[in-house]
């Protein structure tokens, strides 16, 4: 049985720093990008989703500021003590506030890295933390490899936190079959896995219905494609079977996420309340969990990476 519940979860990659690939950034955020204006946003959509119900928020290292933003909402909100806090570290934050950055993260999986984000992470959200997660495995990593990573995070697993990995790439499903079968110390050294999965990208259900199968809680990040599911950018047969039930392409995408019989839980990226409503109207839709309209993995991935961060 999970032990993260299932249903939405609240993504923090796009209102803890001012530039990211997701579409509609101008309308949705306008371009007052200020520290102190994210700060607010984040707040809100925070108290938006937990009014709601949502009880599980997603934070990485590489999200700007989310990690000090959710410290802060935390410490605002000494009532909020049922919210289940992710986070990921593999990535480090280089873009500076700045929208015009070429370069706005750097990967690294070294073991000095986790040393060195584990210890931010605590000095933000301390004993808040409950799932730490790699950022981005792809099969090129060396995360997977190195005696000395493996223990650093099975201690981390040994101290009560649960171990994750997100993936990323069209070669996610090989990734987190290699991943199921990592052990430190006679057990499973993870218990987490997010992927991105959706209505254009299924490949990897496959083998998360294995994760499921094998005891992990199934995240599903990027239900909207980063923008190309959502109601401005969608076309063609996704606006079509959203239209035959009445309802918004992103609606349609996050509702057919969430009735995948192996997640946990889907997170939404929403920037607004608004956004966090039709969400929660998603979540209450029946929909077949069949439905799909893929397209070949690397096509998608390559998409993926000429979106501009904006």
């Amino acid at each position: 049985m999970s032990t993260i519940g299932t249903g939405l979860g609240i993504g923090l990659a796009a209102v803890g720093r001012p530039a990211y690939i997701n579409g509609a950034r101008d309308a949705d955020l306008g371009r007052d990008r200020s520290v102190e204006a994210l700060r607010r946003r984040t707040a809100e959509v925070l108290d938006a989703a937990y009014a709601g119900g949502i009880r599980y928020v997603d934070t990485a290292r590489s999200y700007g500021l989310a990690e000090a933003f959710l410290a802060a909402w935390l410490e605002s909100r000494p009532d909020v003590t049922d919210v289940l806090v992710a986070s990921k570290w593999g990535y480090t934050y280089v873009g500076e506030w700045r929208l015009e950055r070429d370069v706005h993260e750097v990967k690294d999986h070294s073991s000095a890295a986790f040393a060195r984000q584990l210890g931010e992470t605590r000095a933000l959200l301390g004993d808040r933390l409950d799932v730490y997660q790699i950022h981005s495995l792809v099969p090129s990593s060396p995360a997977l490899d190195s005696p000395e990573l493996l223990g650093a995070l099975a201690r981390l697993r040994d101290s009560g936190v649960r171990v994750g990995f997100s993936t990323s790439g069209p070669a996610q499903a090989d990734v987190v079959r290699r991943a199921l079968g990592v052990t430190v110390g006679g057990a499973p050294l993870f218990s987490v896995v997010q992927s991105t999965w959706n209505l254009l990208e299924p490949s990897v259900g496959p083998a998360l219905a294995e994760a499921a199968d094998a005891g992990l809680d199934v995240v599903v990040k990027e239900s909207l494609a980063n923008g190309r599911l959502s109601a401005a950018e969608a076309t063609g047969p996704v606006t079509a079977a959203a239209d035959d039930l009445g309802v918004g392409a992103d609606e349609l995408a996050m509702a057919v996420a969430l009735a995948q019989p192996w997640v946990s839980r889907v997170l939404t990226g929403a920037v607004t309340p608004e956004q966090i409503t039709r969400n929660l109207r998603a979540a209450r839709l029946p929909v077949p969990a069949d439905l799909a309209f893929p397209e070949e993995p690397s096509a998608y991935w390559e998409t993926r990476s000429r979106r501009p961060w904006a």
